[in-house]
């Protein structure tokens, strides 16, 4: 039995589209054993019955730097022991080492989850004047790795516009059909006026405007806001805790794939507020569609394909990000109109059964796996 490695020194053990969509399907269709190989320090992980093992190689110390140095040199150590048919990563911090695997022989994959160039640019840690030319050096880095690994898998059409159409494979990080459509779903007017933020927290996904927004319709009997995730910015919640919207938020910390469904399930309204900047206006956020999936009507920022998906399915409405007043009559809207409201919600459920799913990403995969398998 072959062996294929999925590697990551970034994302968690659990992460959705890793884990749950790309490492599962792999294991269930193909007869090879699949090594997910992660960095946390929570040890190693055998699932014999479902061909998954996850590898740890341990708590990566020292900042960014330390995490590429450890990582990489430890990575390679153990992809080196396991002889794997495949290395697919997910970071690009790896692709050093990614092209040293591949000039040693082994077959590459890079995953490619974010435009980086653009997500280079607004990252707020960089000094302003060093985002071009870093998001340029990184821009051609990535085009010049993709001529030595076997195949590129982008989440979006839009990244995969920087790469060579002969080696790219376009795997949308849609939502697994049956996921998010949890088993005790409440009835949709039976609800709390609760609106659902589920993911990462941070300014640039707008959750100051929401938080305010919703101050303004205080006087709502039963309002609230559902939070779900991780603070990834230092201070944040302390600042968002100064708000006098913020104690209309219920804050459920990170949740399970099947707390994340039941949350789903026990709210009226999806939100995908982000700011417009670079790495979010193309963006195509796996909220949404899971939102979309948990048959929840969304409001959501005004960015082009944003706007073209929501209003061809007609499951929301889109306003400006920024405009705190707009968010607040949107949400306003939901609530006033609860019917609307949830015939919007269906549509979008149907959206994903129809086209938005994980099954039709899953096939792409596994044809790609093969191709590179059965080549010499």
């Amino acid at each position: 039995m072959a062996t294929i490695i999925h590697l990551t020194t970034l994302h968690p053990r659990a992460d959705s589209r890793i884990y749950f969509k790309e490492v599962e399907t792999l294991a269930s269709s193909l007869p090879h054993k699949v090594i997910l190989m992660v960095a946390d320090g929570r040890g190693n992980k055998n699932d014999e019955k479902n061909n998954i093992s996850v590898y740890d190689l341990g708590v990566l110390g020292g900042g960014r730097l330390g995490r590429w140095l450890f990582g990489s040199w430890r990575a390679f150590f153990a992809i080196k022991k396991n002889r794997p048919a495949v290395v697919h990563f997910h970071d690009p911090e790896l692709i050093p080492l990614a092209i040293l695997l591949k000039i040693i022989g082994f077959k590459v994959i890079y995953d490619i989850h974010e435009d980086l160039p653009s997500q280079i640019l607004s990252k707020e840690w960089l000094p302003e004047i060093l985002r071009k030319p870093i998001a340029e050096i990184m821009r051609c880095l990535e085009w010049l790795a993709a001529k030595v690994f076997d195949a590129i898998v982008p989440a979006t059409p839009k990244i995969a516009e920087r790469f060579p159409v002969d080696k790219t494979a376009i795997i949308q990080n849609f939502p697994v059909v049956k996921e998010m459509l949890g088993f005790m779903q409440v009835p949709y007017i039976q609800r709390p006026k609760a609106f659902a933020y589920a993911g990462y927290i941070t300014k640039a996904r707008g959750i100051f405007e929401v938080v305010q927004a919703l101050h303004m319709l205080h006087k709502i009997n039963g309002i609230r806001l559902d939070l779900a995730g991780k603070f990834t910015q230092r201070g944040l919640e302390d600042e968002l805790k100064l708000l006098p919207g913020w104690p209309l938020v219920k804050f459920h910390g990170w949740l399970s794939r099947e707390q994340l469904a039941l949350f789903l399930g026990s709210v009226r309204v999806g939100l995908v507020l982000h700011h417009p900047i670079p790495n979010e206006i193309d963006a195509q956020p796996i909220k949404l569609y899971e939102y979309m999936s948990a048959g929840l009507p969304i409001i959501a920022s005004n960015f082009p394909l944003l706007k073209q998906i929501i209003e061809d399915v007609g499951c929301g409405l889109t306003v400006d990000p920024l405009d705190i007043r707009a968010v607040a009559a949107a949400m306003r809207w939901m609530l006033e109109n609860p019917a609307d409201a949830e015939a919007m919600g269906q549509r979008g459920r149907q959206a994903v059964l129809r086209i938005y799913n994980w099954d039709v990403e899953a096939v792409k995969l596994i044809n790609l796996y093969n191709k590179i398998l059965d080549s010499h």
